[in-house]
């Protein structure tokens, strides 16, 4: 299906650092995280206009299961550990349109 104006997914990948010293997603390594996520999307052919947008996001209060990102339109929630991880919800989410269930944040925080 094609999205012309917009993106198909709209990915936010939270790389807060907070100045507190309380954990975040930037003492997780996120701004990796979206860097790698940007460069196998253009590797793959699918990143830009009608397909992916790849963001950095401030704190999405979601500190708890972090690090986080979140996939729009569908608001589909995600914590990850490493490279892997983020491989899975490329392949599965952002090419085959498939929740990756053992990485979901849902919204009672399970």
């Amino acid at each position: 299906m094609n999205f012309p104006g917009w993106y198909r997914y709209h990915l936010f990948v939270c790389t807060n650092q907070r100045k507190d010293g309380k954990a975040c997603c930037a003492d997780f390594g996120a701004e990796k995280a979206r860097t790698y996520l940007k460069q196998r999307c253009k590797e793959l052919g699918i990143h830009g206009k009608g397909q992916v947008r790849i963001n950095n996001a401030g704190c999405l209060d979601r500190c708890r299961e972090g690090p986080v990102l979140v996939i729009y339109p569908e608001e589909t929630w995600y914590t990850y550990v490493d490279r892997e991880d983020l491989e899975e919800i490329l392949t599965r989410h952002l090419l085959r349109g498939e929740t990756v269930e053992r990485l979901l944040i849902r919204p009672d925080g399970t």
